[in-house]
């Protein structure tokens, strides 16, 4: 029987690589080539992007700080498919709404703590000048140029806007040079020992003017800004983080020992991938040459087995689940062909099952009168040994949409529609609804230490729209649609790739793994902007302090991350039969397309972290998809 979440292990040894495709930091002393490489700078550039059309690339998107490396110091190559790392956060407003902002002409530095600075201009969404940033520049640091942390705006002057910022680390002196330009034309230069904390700043004084050296790139969009030295394992790390692995070869036994067929089949094969890391799979072992009756060796054949997807997999069902239950696998989704009035199930032995298999209605807007438009995002999950469907609906109004729980009857069929409880509205400790000054919508469960954890999508509506946050709250395993702690906020759509055209943050789903706890949204409009963040958490961590939790600075998963799916998200994750974790997802064949269903293998990168965006091509090379191996079959010891 399968809970609520999915849970996997990662082994967090080092990957394993040939010299020549990785070098990792090491926990010994590097000696010869392996130093010399270690200590070799490799450049790292930063970018904006001109704006596209609205649905293709934003201002939101391009405004944003995008990096590309060079091993040659020449010709630059882009990271995170062209997309940006780095997006200022939204303003709030004294009404609690949020004022989306930009960034431009972001400059990188070293501190002196060596770490990484940026400084940028702040602007409105659109790029123009955002009045609240006058005479200041914002300020972020970085560990690793991957994860960023906002400190806020810097005061340079009181003067006017600033058009262009940069900065120096001097060792010499032991402080920051800043300099910068205004809207007058005028360059203003000033020094401070901490950047981070100006109160010793000297005063601005006029200087002479700066122009950053050009750079020729040859990268769609790219409005280069400045480039700084780093050491490969920073770079070959941001080149792991940034793009996309390929399937380089397979680690096997030569030779293993068997007694029989079913022993065989257990040989796995261990892929290994271009940024070391690594995934087990399956084998068809061919053991028809193999005679059981008579010890010897055997040399067989087979071929690398992993089950292959097709998008879509599904038309117009969009924010897909699939759990299984005693045994079978079910799928469930919003169904956008009847305008989401009905929900429908699927049920197979096998997860491919489900491709093909029948839907059953099991719920329509005709059945309850609490349910008569919007039924959205429902979820399968096991809690406490009874199966449940998360989902939301409405009475008739979308101001009225809410999260509701309906429950299978005891010994009761998923594909039986009478054999559903009727859904009930998902309340507070005391009985009262969950939310009334909007609508909650969105689900899903997190099992942790027998405590039972919901997070969910909830709108403010009134008296202003505040976009669509992401909460989470404990509540009773033996009634989960009832809340035992007061919900907690986790998350706003403050980035630009979260607030594109719209300010939505919705669809949470949990992935466990042994060392954290990732929670996948979606994020922007839903049409081709839509796309995929991440939350995480240490796996031991208490998970209703908002303070524990960290939340990615760019997309986990875009339109730009697999040819022709646009608008990819509102995911959910399922384990096969092998133990392989799947992503279950919707995106568009084409933009303005319908929402399709889709499913794709999760994989691990270099830090344990899902990677989504993988695709079977390069997931299992077909070059490298027969494999061979000695088999030495012994005879049983009969006991």
């Amino acid at each position: 029987m399968f809970g609520g979440t999915i849970g996997v292990n990662i082994h967090y040894s080092k990957p394993t690589a040939k010299l020549e495709e990785i070098i990792l930091e090491k926990p010994y002393p590097l000696g010869g080539k392996e130093q010399r490489m270690e200590n070799e700078i490799l450049s790292v550039l930063c970018y904006t992007r001109e704006p596209l059309e609205p649905e293709i690339y934003s201002p939101k998107l391009a405004y944003s700080m995008h990096l590309a490396y060079t091993e040659d110091g020449m010709s630059y190559r882009e990271l995170n498919h062209n997309s940006g790392v780095l997006f200022a956060k939204a303003a709030e407003l004294s009404n609690a709404t949020l004022s989306a902002k930009s960034l431009k002409n972001p400059y990188l530095f070293h501190m002196a703590d060596g770490n990484f600075g940026v400084l940028a201009i702040r602007t409105e969404a659109d790029g123009s000048p955002d009045q609240q940033s006058k005479g200041s520049v914002l300020l972020f640091t970085s560990p690793d140029l991957l994860q960023y942390r906002e400190l806020g705006l810097l005061n340079l002057t009181n003067g006017l806007h600033v058009q262009d910022i940069m900065c120096e680390y001097e060792h010499a002196s032991r402080r920051y040079i800043l300099r910068w330009r205004e809207e007058d034309g005028r360059y203003y230069q000033r020094e401070m020992a901490d950047v981070t904390c100006p109160d010793d700043a000297a005063k601005p004084k006029p200087c002479e003017a700066f122009t950053l050296s050009p750079r020729r790139v040859d990268i769609e969009g790219a409005v280069p800004r400045n480039a700084i030295g780093v050491s490969r394992g920073v770079a070959q790390r941001l080149i792991h983080k940034l793009t996309v692995p390929v399937h380089v070869r397979n680690e096997l036994p030569e030779r293993v020992a068997v007694t029989s067929k079913e022993q065989l089949q257990a040989v796995k094969v261990t892929a290994i991938y271009s940024d070391g890391t690594t995934a087990i799979k399956p084998i068809e072992w061919d053991a028809s040459e193999i005679d059981w009756s008579r010890p010897g060796t055997y040399r067989i054949s087979g071929s690398i087995r992993q089950d292959r997807y097709t998008f879509p997999m599904a038309t117009n069902l969009a924010d897909p689940c699939i759990a299984q239950w005693d045994g079978r696998y079910y799928f469930v989704a919003t169904n956008d062909a009847d305008g989401n009035h009905t929900i429908s199930i699927r049920e197979a032995d096998s997860i491919f099952g489900l491709v093909s298999a029948e839907e059953t209605k099991i719920l329509d807007t005709g059945m309850h009168d609490h349910l008569k438009r919007f039924l959205w995002a429902p979820e399968l999950h096991g809690i406490g040994g009874d199966l449940y469907i998360f989902l939301a609906g409405s009475s008739g109004e979308f101001k009225d949409i809410q999260s509701h729980v309906m429950r299978l009857k005891n010994g009761g069929n998923p594909r039986m529609a009478a054999d559903w409880g009727t859904p009930i509205r998902v309340a507070r400790n005391d009985g009262s609804p969950l939310f009334q000054a909007g609508i909650t919508l969105d689900m899903t469960v997190l099992e942790r230490k027998d405590r039972l954890y919901v997070l969910w999508a909830q709108r403010e509506l009134v008296p202003h729209d505040l976009g669509s946050w992401i909460y989470i709250a404990e509540a009773d395993p033996r009634e989960p649609w009832r809340l035992i702690s007061e919900p907690v906020l986790l998350s706003k759509p403050d980035y630009g790739w979260a607030n594109n055209q719209t300010f939505v943050e919705e669809g949470p789903f949990a992935l466990m793994t042994d060392r954290k706890i990732f929670v996948t949204i979606s994020g922007a409009l839903v049409d081709a902007t839509y796309c995929v963040g991440m939350l995480s958490v240490n796996s031991d961590a208490e998970l209703l302090d908002p303070n524990q939790w960290t939340k990615r600075n760019y997309p986990l998963l875009t339109s730009r991350s697999v040819p022709g799916e646009y608008g990819p998200g509102h995911n959910s994750y399922v384990k096969d039969e092998e133990g392989t974790i799947w992503s279950v997802y919707h995106a568009r064949p084409g933009i303005g397309q319908p929402r399709c269903s889709g499913l794709r293998r999760v994989h691990f990168d270099v830090d344990g972290e899902p990677m989504l965006g993988l695709p079977e091509e390069k997931d299992l090379n077909p070059a490298l998809a027969s494999v061979y191996l000695d088999v030495q079959v012994e005879a049983l010891v009969e006991g």
